[in-house]
């Protein structure tokens, strides 16, 4: 795409923005549940801001699908006719920096001892963290030995996400367009299915590879079918309406639609995901605040970089021996210094590794 659509990247922004919260709101940080916040708004409202972070990465799932299937629409006309070299390439080049930087980093901190940082339980390993981060089943590695500390933890949806697009140009070029519309759709439709196989196992469950990628084959549809399929502008918005809505929904009554749905509900928002994303894709939301948009364009640095401020305040607040009950104060500065290593980490790697690397990375 040459232009932002602010938006998705407003949509972007909301799902990173609700990863962070959640990871700060978690019991044994800062919730807020146990705070000011607490007695002054509905329970819903802080259930709202401290557990949706795993749905925002499904979001996230939905919008990767739609936004690389669109760059390749338009850069190769046809799904079918894309260049799967460079395809990986450009990959390569908006990935691999930070997450070279990120995994050095984090290896230095583990042999330094940092709390919060080494990898020390049973079965697991720095060597065997770094050959899993690097080959793409940091999940399944978790799913095996158990949770890696939290700054390795991000990196299972990346590894998701990277190996559904190591087969998705050879797929485009295997596949004719029904066949291939028809996989994707099967492939989202079993997302429950799917889901529901590794109960049992939370880790595993919680970080599966197909259910994830069902929501990956939603986006790509979406944009398969954003190619034939030019709707009117008082649609869109109807999409986004409905899709809205859904997503409300969700947020504000998640423990009904679990009992109703079950892991059909992971569905459920995958789908009110695929509705914005078509709705806005035609009536892109121009009057965005800035600063969600914002967010959202630095959405892959925010995501592989905001724990370390996560960690770092929520150490330095427990340090002080503050009391819990005002943790709600350091959200926004916690956010706001998330922005700020975001905008450090894609200012001094990640623009200029696409700016140098063949292929120059997707943004």
């Amino acid at each position: 795409m040459t232009d932002r659509n602010s938006g998705l990247d407003a949509l972007r922004g909301l799902a990173i923005l609700l990863v962070i919260l959640h990871h700060l709101a978690l019991p044994f940080r800062l919730p807020l549940r146990d705070g000011a916040l607490a007695e002054m708004l509905h329970p819903r409202v802080i259930g709202m801001l401290s557990h949706n972070g795993y749905l925002a990465v499904y979001v996230f799932f939905v919008l990767s699908g739609f936004l690389i299937a669109r760059r390749a629409i338009e850069r190769y006309g046809d799904l079918s006719r894309i260049e799967w070299r460079a395809f990986y390439r450009q990959r390569l080049a908006r990935i691999a920096p930070l997450l070279l930087v990120l995994l050095i980093v984090l290896s230095a901190l583990h042999l330094l001892a940092v709390p919060g940082y080494v990898i020390d339980k049973d079965g697991q390993s720095l060597g065997r963290a770094l050959v899993a981060a690097v080959f793409l089943h940091i999940n399944w590695y978790e799913g095996q030995v158990g949770w890696l500390p939290a700054s390795w933890d991000v990196l299972w949806s990346l590894s998701i996400e990277e190996l559904f697009y190591l087969a998705f140009p050879l797929v485009c070029l295997w596949l004719p367009r029904p066949w291939l519309m028809l996989a994707l759709l099967l492939l989202l439709s079993s997302l429950p299915i799917t889901r529901g196989l590794a109960d049992g196992n939370a880790i595993w469950q919680e970080k599966a590879y197909l259910p994830a990628m069902s929501a990956i084959a939603g986006g790509v549809l979406a944009a398969m079918i954003t190619q034939t399929w030019h709707f009117s502008l008082g649609f869109a918005r109807a999409l986004v309406a409905c899709g809205a809505l859904a997503f409300a929904i969700q947020l504000w009554a998640p423990g009904e639609l679990w009992r109703a749905l079950g892991h059909g509900s992971i569905l459920y928002i995958a789908l009110a995901a695929v509705l914005l994303v078509l709705g806005l894709h035609r009536a892109p939301w121009r009057a965005a605040p800035r600063w969600l948009t914002r967010m959202g364009r630095l959405s892959y640095e925010l995501y592989l970089t905001h724990m370390f401020v996560v960690l770092s305040i929520v150490a330095a607040y427990k340090a002080a021996g503050l009391n819990g009950y005002w943790g709600v104060l350091v959200y926004p500065p916690t956010v706001a210094l998330c922005v700020l290593l975001a905008i450090a980490a894609e200012r001094w790697i990640s623009r200029p590794a696409a700016a140098w690397l063949p292929g120059r990375g997707e943004r």
